[in-house]
């Protein structure tokens, strides 16, 4: 007990934390801040997680139909991203600069900001929506993909139909992406966890109903899965705005009464922070982009077990993503409010507890990876055995790189809410763009190790950016930022 006792009394410990150079007052108590970041961070974690685990229902629904079309789903993944990355980037600096806003208490100032990011990402939308459908058989044989097999030709069409029936979506995701940052950015992660738990329970629900044909639906499989992905994202966007319009007691609210004229100066601030992030992001998506095409290099057996792999890669990281919503909207509201001692003290509060989080996610990942890798396809499958030995194997190096994971996005998440935004697009950049790259190429062409230790190899650079990320988060450097 004495020692239980002197932990919790440390982890408590708020002076522990700040350097006194860096203090502009006393700090709260310990066990007050740690509940300001829980209540920001939980609905955050609840709604990333559970939208990773809608994901991964998809898959294995897919799954359910062999591993053609488990490639299928897969190799859109990264050109998509790289499409939504234009998005992330700007609302980067959505929810940076509203978080600011409402520290200095200008609320008209952060609904301007909201009003000019709509206007401008649906502009964006419609010119890379257009691209996409254009392009999607191009997009597709760039990822990796192939006419070489009767399978790969089969993965290949499925490919282009899922990219292509996801491309017609992209404004309405886009606006539906842009509302949640904001709402993130003053604090109310409760109404986008219940956005988007809504919205993906209705995209599941039509998963059931059109992958397989059921109820009288006709079966459509893979397009069905991207069908019904379109109906969530719909209805996702359409809560979303509502919330915004005739919501009541919310922080945001958008009205066709309201300014809809686009503000030079806000426009400014949003392409400021949100185009050093678009350096970040781009860079990341096509260091992900050639990793996968790397690895579509093992063959179509081993890149499904891949695609199980990523899925609870992204489970994973969205437990770490949504710890960083708090590290962003807590670092940018106080310092806004002229307390960057309070911003560090939250920036490293969130990072304990996403220390804490990845503890019990990896050993649950590690200790149950046989069972949760068969959910991902049906046992009779062709191929079925080595696709879960294969994925497995990975999920073991998922679970040992969780403590490296989660303190990179949480750190590199209250640098974004900093607005410093180009160090860390630096860093994502060398490591996510060029060592990860590398070391894949090396582990599958030259080394020719199996996915497993492909993986081991691979995502060994995460290490580098956690010692990238906390040094300057200790530096302090950030604080200097104007937004």
């Amino acid at each position: 007990m004495f020692f239980l006792k002197k932990f919790i009394d440390a982890f408590f410990n708020m002076e522990a934390l700040v350097p006194v150079k860096y203090r502009k007052g006393s700090l709260p108590d310990g066990r007050h801040a740690f509940r300001v970041v829980l209540n920001m961070a939980i609905p955050s974690i609840a709604e990333m997680v559970f939208m990773s685990l809608i994901g991964s229902v998809d898959t294995i629904m897919v799954g359910q139909l062999g591993a053609n079309a488990l490639a299928a789903v897969a190799l859109p993944a990264q050109p998509r991203m790289i499409m939504l990355s234009v998005f992330f980037a700007l609302n980067v600096g959505v929810t940076a600069i509203v978080a600011r806003r409402k520290g200095e208490q200008r609320r008209d100032a952060a609904n301007l900001t909201l009003r000019n990011a709509i206007m401008l990402i649906v502009f964006i939308a419609l010119i890379i929506m257009a691209l996409g459908l254009v392009f999607a058989e191009p997009l597709m044989r760039l990822a990796g993909g192939n006419t070489n097999t009767a399978d790969d030709a089969q993965v290949l069409k499925g490919a282009v139909t899922y990219f292509s029936i996801l491309a017609w979506s992209l404004p309405i995701n886009a606006v539906s992406m842009c509302i949640n940052a904001a709402l993130r950015g003053v604090g109310n992660t409760k109404i986008t966890m219940q956005v988007n738990m809504i919205s993906n329970i209705v995209n599941v629900v039509f998963n059931y109903l059109l992958i397989s044909g059921n109820f009288g639906f006709p079966r459509l499989e893979v397009a069905g899965a991207a069908i019904a992905s379109v109906i969530g994202i719909a209805a996702g966007a359409l809560l979303s705005l509502w919330v915004v319009v005739q919501g009541k007691d919310t922080y945001l609210h958008l009205s066709k009464k309201d300014s809809w004229k686009v503000d030079v100066s806000a426009m400014k601030g949003i392409l400021k922070i949100g185009g050093n992030a678009m350096v970040e992001q781009l860079s990341m998506r096509f260091g992900f982009f050639l990793y996968s095409r790397i690895l579509y290099g093992l063959g179509v057996v081993l890149f499904a077990a891949h695609n199980i792999a990523m899925q609870f890669l992204g489970i994973t990281f969205n437990f770490a993503n949504g710890t960083a919503v708090a590290a962003t909207s807590l670092t940018g509201q106080n310092l806004g409010a002229k307390r960057p001692d309070f911003s560090m003290m939250y920036s490293k509060l969130s990072l304990r507890l996403a220390l804490m989080i990845s503890a019990v996610v990896g050993s649950f990942i590690a200790l149950f990876r046989y069972p949760l890798s068969a959910l991902f396809i049906d046992a009779g499958a062709a191929n079925a055995d080595i696709v879960i030995n294969a994925a497995a194997g990975t999920l073991l190096v998922i679970a040992v790189i969780q403590p490296f994971q989660m303190s990179s996005v949480v750190i590199s998440g209250s640098l974004r809410g900093a607005g410093d935004n180009l160090y860390v697009a630096g860093v994502m950049a060398l490591c996510v763009n060029v060592i990860r790259p590398i070391m894949g190429y090396l582990a599958v062409y030259v080394f020719k190790f199996g996915l497993a230790m492909t993986w081991l190899l691979s995502l060994s650079e995460i290490i580098l950016r956690v010692v990238f990320f906390l040094r300057r988060l200790n530096s302090g450097k950030w604080m200097q930022i104007k937004v």
